[in-house]
């Protein structure tokens, strides 16, 4: 276990390495730097000033040194500086942090609560009425895009409150946030919720075709027993899987909605930087994001074990 431990450390960092030069690299490849945007903005062009500007911001260096100097930064906790606000990194991103991860951790709530238990009903009841309803509304969150299930919701909220469900930063008590942060994320949810709840039926039905679950019922286990004792766990290992692969692109699916909701986390804040092509923020927050699905793909490995314990890791 121990080497398996670091060997997996290793690649991780490997990995976040090779991403780091990725980032870079297809940051600077985009037409144009945030001086550009600053003086097309402006309407005119001084040319000395430009230079200026680019020097000041480190622009002008070569770009193997301006990747060292961020590397560097990084490793250090040093963020840099935003180009568009002349604040340091971490003080713009470190607000916004706890209103993603907030919204993120109930939209993967919501996604689990709904998508493994329905999908465990839907295959203990293969072809029943109830069965072909829970299909209906999988395939119903894998078709509507988020965005456009948000707008519906906020005119639905419209007609029958007269209330907007949007961000408040004022808000102090717990049930109101709580509210605030649910609807944005059931509505983020819903497609994971799909997704879970047909590959947990598919993962459930595989399972209980088995010999061992025949078995099992032959020596007289209850329904109960086999179904969520003996299927389900073995069932789990795929959904861990995608819950895992969910859980860590889950940002993408935050940027739209955070927008429409006017909720002022991360995901809306790289789209802001990317337009500025504020390069500190936008490195930093992909690299977080990446961060992110690497140490939650490495948990999901771990898991393995636990659930399955025929999978050893060994020395």
């Amino acid at each position: 276990m121990g080497t398996y431990l670091v060997r997996r450390t290793l690649l991780m960092i490997l990995t976040l390495f090779g991403i780091s030069v990725v980032i870079f690299t297809l940051l600077r490849v985009v037409p144009g730097n945030v001086v550009d945007i600053l003086f097309e903005a402006s309407g005119f062009v001084d040319e000395a000033e430009k230079a200026q500007i680019e020097k000041d911001l480190g622009l002008d260096r070569p770009l193997h040194i301006q990747y060292a100097s961020w590397i560097s930064g990084l490793a250090q906790g040093d963020l840099g500086y935003s180009y568009a606000s002349e604040k340091p990194a971490i003080e713009e991103i470190a607000p916004r942090i706890p209103v993603t991860t907030k919204l993120a951790v109930l939209a993967l709530v919501f996604s689990i609560i709904m998508g493994v238990p329905l999908g465990v009903v839907s295959a203990v009841r293969q072809n029943s009425g109830l069965d072909y309803a829970f299909r209906l509304v999988s395939l119903s969150g894998l078709s509507l895009p988020s965005f456009w299930l948000g707008l519906l919701v906020l005119m639905l909220f419209v007609v029958a409150t007269g209330n907007l469900p949007i961000y408040d930063a004022e808000t102090e008590s717990f049930w109101d946030a709580l509210l605030m942060y649910s609807v944005p994320a059931a509505i983020v949810g819903f497609r994971s919720s799909a997704l879970i709840m047909r590959l947990t039926r598919s993962s459930m039905l595989e399972v209980m075709r088995q010999d061992y679950i025949r078995t099992a019922r032959a020596k007289g286990a209850s329904k109960n027993s086999v179904n969520y004792r003996h299927a389900l766990r073995n069932a789990l290992l795929p959904v861990v899987t995608v819950i895992g692969i969910e859980a860590a692109f889950l940002i993408g699916g935050l940027i739209v909605t955070e927008t429409v909701f006017n909720i002022p986390g991360i995901a809306r804040f790289l789209v802001e930087a990317i337009q500025w092509r504020d390069y500190p923020i936008v490195q930093n927050l992909v690299m977080f994001a990446a961060v992110v699905v690497v140490v939650v793909n490495f948990i999901v490995d771990l898991l393995y074990a636990v659930l399955d314990p025929r999978i050893r890791y060994g020395d």
